[in-house]
């Protein structure tokens, strides 16, 4: 009956980094109702319904979009992209593009007389294997232009495999730095990870995480923190949570996506909004709190919970399993990392949640509650910002303060004597030099063993370009999480801290930063290292007020730093395997021994000098050590500045033109 009835254009697959080893073909699409399901595409992933979308074509080759599935579809029009969730509908036009799951089975819709609506698009080969299929003189101005996008989109992909391959010509550690840092997927590490990202090369993923690797065994309860929830990729995603009897989402949504997330969650799941005394303030911290039966896994790491976080972005995450504590020492046996954790916890204001956990009995899941595991193995110390005016006790207790104070007691080589230092982060608060003196003055703080104090270190500003934006994964759209207005980056003093993203030794470079670091380095060597989910903001990390009394904090933030004096060693505790346990209130030798240890990048020389009293702690950090700095050409990216050549899609930005 089809053949009867009016085509008014196609939807064209899109064989990109997104999609790999698409073999679809194209869809035709005619004049009235058009339904795309699992079964047209001839497609196994089950994300996709078998009625995923229904298209109500005009003759005017416009169409409207109803999502039939209980799965987002992503709609990118004009440099904008949008989520449409189950039930909602959208106008598509022609050159649109359609993800029928956010950052997979990508579409272009192309109508009639539009050009290649029959052909089969051109596959991701190199430059000179592309064939012209017609001459340019037969050709329309419409067709030179898709074909000129097409040969953007592959020249861009054949420039990062260039670079890819590339970056370590010459070295005997060609593309397999990240190979050196090997560590089991059982294993709880006394590092960090790397998320998984799709679409850059497999041994770059080799250590990396996704979500069901962190979320995973017999859970009893689920605390989530989090900035943006996408509740129906997260489940997707992460089947365990389904069966998890007791789940709190702590998240800073707001107005419609709210809304969508309340009508969306399971019976068994309560939300909550921490307060937001200040103006202007977000819940941004992200971190997971997962209740065993045998103890606590503590993730903080830097990704929203939504789909293009956890596949397209660089991401970071770290986890620690601690096990219950014994009786006898509920009341003390209370470490740095314990106060600091409950403290955190109390200030977002969780409500109560009453459970029943086997062997345990009837308990109320809050703030005080996990003060019933041992933390005395902590391997890192945690930095939090909660917002609020803090005076007194309280000065050094939260954001850039409570850095500065433990950085003061804290011994470091006197290599690290005025040594640089890195701001990595993926949006710009409004800044001025005062305040950047005085964050720097926190993050230089520390002492060398003679007591010499480190001095004020150069920071560099490690901040994706614009080209960095246009040739990445995304393209434009990895934009639109580098949320940085113009006003905030081209300020004149910046100019002298910025510093190019360079991840080729993680395969990264094309992946976004959507993680947060900051770090003190000489060389490869790492005086310390914050894996963090605040951005260089004065809302994020504080500021100082009434000279220096006052602490003016407007978000929450979450973070774990690593020092050198922090890492123990011997036995490890894990609450889905099978690894030695720390019994609680035992003689705990292994918390006696503490070995040296020295933090190093995976660039590091093994033939360095080596020490045999120092234990080497290698830290996955995603970004050349040191930076190289922005050459007169780059240009830091702003989100809401017009770029009119296209990226990799053919898109051009802003959102709105």
């Amino acid at each position: 009956m089809a053949s009867s009835r009016v085509k008014i254009g196609a939807l064209v697959p899109l064989e990109s980094i997104h999609s790999k080893g698409c073999s679809v073909s194209n869809v035709p699409l005619f004049e009235g109702y058009n339904v795309i399901g699992r079964n047209d595409l001839k497609i196994s992933d089950k994300r996709v319904s078998r009625k995923h979308v229904s298209l109500n074509a005009s003759a005017n080759g416009s169409m409207e979009a109803l999502v039939e599935g209980p799965n987002p579809i992503i709609v990118s029009s004009q440099g904008q992209r949008k989520k449409i969730c189950s039930n909602d509908k959208v106008l598509i036009k022609d050159g649109d593009i359609v993800e029928l799951i956010p950052g997979t089975h990508l579409f272009k819709y192309t109508a009639i007389g539009n050009d290649n609506s029959s052909q089969t698009p051109q596959k991701s080969t190199s430059p000179s294997k592309r064939v012209k299929r017609h001459s340019e003189k037969s050709e329309s101005s419409v067709a030179k232009r898709t074909k000129q996008i097409l040969e953007d989109e592959a020249l861009a992909r054949d420039l990062q495999q260039m670079e890819d391959e590339s970056l370590f010509e010459g070295s005997s550690e060609k593309k397999e730095t990240l190979r050196d840092f090997s560590l089991s997927k059982d294993k709880i590490s006394d590092t960090f990870r790397l998320m998984q990202v799709q679409g850059i090369p497999s041994w770059a993923n080799l250590n990396s995480v996704t979500i069901p690797d962190v979320i995973q065994g017999d859970v009893l309860v689920a605390v989530l923190s989090n900035y943006m929830v996408d509740i129906d990729w997260l489940l997707s995603a992460c089947p365990t949570l389904k069966n998890i009897p007791h789940v709190l989402v702590a998240h800073g949504e707001s107005g419609a996506s709210f809304d969508h997330l309340s009508k969306s969650k399971l019976k068994n799941w309560v939300f909550h909004k921490p307060p937001l005394p200040i103006s202007y303030g977000t819940h941004h911290s992200k971190a997971m709190f997962l209740v065993y039966p045998t103890g606590v896994r503590i993730i903080v790491h830097t990704a929203n919970l939504i789909h293009v976080d956890w596949n397209n972005k660089t991401q970071g995450l770290w986890m620690q399993d601690f096990p219950w504590k014994d009786a006898s020492t509920l009341s003390s046996n209370r470490s740095p990392f314990e106060n600091d954790l409950v403290d955190y916890l109390y200030a977002l204001k969780l409500p109560e949640l009453q459970v029943n956990l086997p062997s345990i009995g009837n308990v109320s899941i809050n703030a005080a509650f996990f003060r019933k595991f041992d933390y005395t193995s902590a391997k890192v110390r945690l930095v939090a910002s909660v917002p609020g005016y803090h005076t007194g006790s309280s000065l050094k207790k939260w954001g850039h303060m409570k850095l500065r104070s433990l950085l003061e007691e804290c011994k470091f080589s006197k290599e690290f004597c005025k040594s640089p230092l890195i701001y990595q982060f993926s949006s710009l608060g409004s800044l001025d030099e005062k305040w950047l003196n005085e964050f720097g003055s926190s993050l230089s703080a520390g002492k060398t063993d003679d007591e010499s104090p480190l001095g004020i270190g150069k920071p560099s500003i490690i901040f994706p370009t614009v080209e960095d934006v246009r040739c990445s994964l995304e393209g434009y759209a990895a934009g639109g999480a580098i949320p940085s207005p113009q006003k905030n980056v081209e300020r004149d003093f910046l100019k002298k801290y910025w510093a190019r993203w360079k991840a080729g030794h993680v395969g990264r470079c094309h992946a976004m930063p959507h993680i947060k670091t900051y770090t003190r380095y000489n060389g490869q060597s790492i005086a310390w290292f914050l894996l963090t989910s605040a951005n260089l903001s004065k809302a994020a990390w504080g500021a100082l007020q009434k000279n220096g009394t006052q602490l003016m904090i407007r978000s929450y933030e979450l973070g774990v730093l690593f020092l050198p004096s922090g890492i123990h060693h011997g036995s490890s505790f894990s609450c889905t395997g099978n690894s030695n346990v720390i019994l609680s209130g035992s003689d705990s030798s292994s918390h006696k021994h503490k070995k040296k240890t020295k933090l190093v990048s995976l660039c590091w020389n093994k033939g360095g000098h080596s020490n045999s009293s120092q234990e080497i702690v290698r830290l996955p950090i995603p970004y050349q050590l040191p930076p190289p700095p922005y050459t007169s050409e780059d240009i830091p990216w702003s989100w809401d500045k017009r770029y009119t050549k296209k990226d990799v899609y053919g898109q051009t930005w802003p959102r709105h033109v």
